[in-house]
């Protein structure tokens, strides 16, 4: 079973993509024999079938990926040919060559394998196919080309869906660390749950990266994408939102920290520590908020169903108001709580900032 969850991913490719890599071979392939008089036009079909991929931007450097190699391959043949003959070994010892330009060009590994590829190909086939080199360099081109204008012309992919929900879900975690964070301030907890909730909240860090890399991906689908313009505006407000909820984690993740570190079963008596966990329920109120405010400025027709992930539907109240308007005020804190007392309320006021921005 491990060796099947190696080859298989946790989704299937979108059908659309399938789609749009089956039309693409079979233009190239069409478009190759019309061209070139090639009957059987492999490498353009090769070509599509490989640059077909979820971005246009990602098409774009694939296909100059190959491109490059297939003819940095051709000409390294070439040349080899013409100096060495058309010798067994020389086979061989141009796949070495191969592999030590492309490492002395830094060539991505895409590149890199293509070079090799195309300049054994080359000498084994194209001693006896003269015109072997250069119809090789112009399928690919053509299949490359083909596959490209393919996946910018028909529904271009832009990845905003995982992007706005991997934001989602982290608003909804931060509320949810904030909720349990007032909840072990109300009564006395066992030392586990203390524990519990401080790697919850660090968890808060791995959530972040995710929505980081779901931004960074979402940013990549728009580049050189027809779409770009209609769809920017959607990813700009996703990317603000993470700016702030980056710091909050920050904040949480301290203040998390500071209740484990200095926790005492007495904290449930303290009324300023009970005013505190009640401004942590409205913070927890307020990040929801803030994100479902983004949610409703999206574009009309642009809503997703990341709605639930920011917590939409958690709980009533959500779309009220901010709840929490003015940070707790202490002027002489209970002796035996003043280092916890006071880490939590500079935290909720740095919250308290980033929230109303």
């Amino acid at each position: 079973m491990k060796i099947v969850s190696r080859i298989r991913q946790t989704k299937r490719t979108p059908l659309l993509q399938v789609v749009k890599t089956s039309v693409a071979v079979m233009a190239a392939w069409f478009a190759s024999v019309a061209l070139l008089q090639q009957p059987l036009p492999i490498f353009a079909a090769i070509a599509a079938l490989l640059v077909v991929l979820p971005s246009v931007n990602q098409s774009f450097v694939r296909g100059i990926e190959r491109s490059v190699g297939v003819i940095a391959g051709v000409l390294i043949a070439y040349a080899a040919g013409q100096v060495f003959g058309d010798a067994t070994w020389i086979v061989l010892a141009i796949v070495v060559v191969s592999l030590l330009v492309a490492w002395a060009f830094r060539l991505t590994p895409s590149s890199a394998n293509q070079v090799p590829i195309s300049a054994m190909l080359v000498l084994a086939i194209g001693a006896q196919t003269p015109d072997y080199a250069l119809d090789r360099v112009l399928e690919t081109v053509i299949g490359a080309a083909i596959a490209l204008a393919i996946n910018a012309l028909i529904v271009p992919p832009v990845a905003l869906a995982p992007a706005h929900l991997a934001v989602g879900r982290l608003a909804r975690d931060i509320a949810s660390v904030l909720d349990e964070t007032a909840a072990v301030l109300d009564e006395p907890v066992e030392q586990a749950r203390l524990a519990a909730g401080l790697t919850k909240a660090r968890e808060l860090r791995v959530a972040q990266a995710r929505a980081v890399d779901a931004i960074t991906a979402g940013e990549e689908s728009l580049q050189l994408n027809p779409r770009a313009s209609r769809n920017r505006s959607v990813l700009e407000a996703d990317a603000a939102l993470l700016g702030r909820l980056t710091v909050l984690v920050n904040r949480v993740v301290g203040m998390v920290r500071s209740v484990h570190d200095n926790y005492d079963a007495g904290l449930a008596d303290d009324p300023v520590v009970q005013r505190i966990a009640e401004d942590l329920r409205r913070a927890a109120h307020d990040v929801r908020l803030l994100a479902r405010t983004t949610e409703e400025a999206r574009p009309a027709g642009r809503a997703s169903s990341a709605t639930d992930a920011i917590g939409g539907h958690t709980g009533a109240g959500v779309d009220d108001g901010p709840a929490l308007t003015s940070p707790v005020s202490v002027l002489r804190p209970d002796p035996d709580n003043w280092v916890l007392v006071g880490s939590l309320l500079e935290d909720l006021r740095r919250v308290r900032e980033e929230i109303i921005g």
